[in-house]
């Protein structure tokens, strides 16, 4: 039996190697951990005095930790999940400026800021549903905030608790959707781990949804955020925004779309289709 061609076993190597390096370092592409030390939590906490650095204990032992903006008597509180790289701690200037009253949760993923643990599609999502559980009882409503990857976290609780409203900001369809456009050439129905499928759940979630989206969005083409949004099962709103992937606050009504949907839906009941907190 001859050998293979030179040439033939370089291809043999791309084509087998490439995807199997890709499967191994997925983690790598995916999410981009940005701790906080200690020293800058301080810094923050002094900057912010009427916060609170939140800590809790998941299933599994790992210490998360959240900043937790108080809501006002009869205010909402609205949990936000941050994008693959991005340490949360500086929405809390936003959110005072832009929504003063209103409570915020701003999650740390594990890794991220001050929280322990390596991020995963399972770990991020079953430590959401235990931050909903801590926290729902402190506010009359709770609504989900979820920016980009943090879509995928914000739909899946949505699915599964009572919420007043989801709020989501560059979402996807399905991240494996998302890596068919970047990798066409890869089989990546069976090499990608963190799927979050936002799109399966939609349909059965019928909790407001506002949608912001960067019609010039150079990350998650508008085309996967339009996908959620046809698929979504309550009543909605889609926000067109000027702009790209990262420029989305900067748009004029990014913070006025955002404030007109938590006074319209302020109030009314929680609506889940999945297991409600106990």
């Amino acid at each position: 039996m001859e050998a293979l061609s030179p040439v033939l076993q370089v291809v043999a190597v791309v084509a087998i190697g490439f995807p199997l390096l890709m499967y191994l370092i997925q983690d790598r592409l995916i999410f981009y951990p940005q701790p906080l030390p200690g020293s800058h939590r301080e810094v923050v906490l002094k900057r912010f005095p009427g916060i609170e650095a939140l800590f809790i204990e998941s299933a599994d032992g790992t210490r998360l930790h959240g900043w937790h903006v108080k809501p006002a008597p009869g205010e909402p509180l609205v949990m936000y999940f941050g994008g693959n790289a991005e340490q949360v701690s500086w929405m809390l200037d936003e959110v005072s400026r832009r929504a003063p009253g209103t409570g915020w949760l701003l999650v740390d993923y594990r890794g991220y800021g001050a929280s322990a643990g390596v991020p995963s599609e399972a770990a991020l999502v079953s430590d959401a549903l235990q931050w909903y559980d801590a926290v729902a009882g402190r506010a009359r409503q709770v609504f989900v905030f979820g920016r980009s990857l943090g879509g995928g976290v914000a739909v899946k609780l949505a699915a599964e608790r009572a919420v007043a409203g989801v709020i989501l900001v560059a979402p996807f369809d399905s991240l494996v959707e998302v890596a068919k456009h970047y990798y066409p050439f890869l089989p990546v129905n069976w090499m990608l781990r963190h799927r979050f499928e936002s799109i399966a759940l939609a349909p059965k979630i019928g909790a407001p949804l506002l949608c912001l989206v960067a019609a010039r969005d150079e990350i998650i083409p508008a085309a996967h955020s339009r996908r959620l949004y046809d698929a979504w099962g309550g009543p909605k709103r889609w926000v067109d925004l000027d702009g790209g992937h990262n420029s989305t606050d900067g748009a004029p009504v990014f913070w006025p779309s955002i404030l007109r949907f938590l006074e319209e839906n302020r109030g009314q009941s929680p609506i889940s289709d999945g297991p409600k907190s106990p």
